[in-house]
């Protein structure tokens, strides 16, 4: 059968930039997820992650994601939604935008990709995350095991 992996992306000593990190985490012994599901933290790497991810058949990216709305809000876009994507939406300036390049020119087909996100409200030096970013974890998790159960 076809292998997801789920990435979290993210610095945890970034506030809710971390929220990627910490969805991968929660996920690890998550019930709902299947056993042939791969959860990687990526944390602040970017192309170095290539090599774990280039003959996945779908990828699922956890991060943040500064797409100008309320501290929260939730995103999951998919495949050529996630190519379209323009402009700095995830929190990083280099890395996870690169390492989708990249993806694209080691592999003929690009892999099932879903990016889901959540807007952060501070990114600023510290370890928890905001209230709101905290409060969209369910929610993250939901998105997460609905996309490793997805057969396209």
């Amino acid at each position: 059968m076809p292998r997801t992996v789920v990435v979290g992306i993210g610095n945890i000593i970034h506030g809710d930039d971390g929220a990627g990190v910490v969805v991968a985490r929660m996920l690890r012994d998550h019930p709902r997820l299947p056993r042939e599901t791969r959860v990687i933290e990526g944390g602040t790497l970017g192309l170095e992650l290539l090599p774990y991810l280039q003959d996945e058949h779908r990828i699922v990216i956890v991060d943040a994601m500064d797409m100008g709305e309320p501290a929260g809000t939730t995103f999951c876009l998919r495949g050529e939604d996630v190519r379209r994507l323009k402009g700095a939406w995830s929190v990083h300036q280099l890395g996870v935008a690169d390492l989708l390049m990249a993806l694209q020119l080691v592999r003929d087909d690009v892999p099932g990709l879903t990016l889901v996100g959540v807007q952060p409200k501070s990114t600023d030096w510290r370890t928890e995350l905001s209230p709101e970013v905290d409060g969209a974890l369910p929610k993250l998790i939901d998105l997460c095991v609905e996309e490793s159960h997805r057969s396209s």
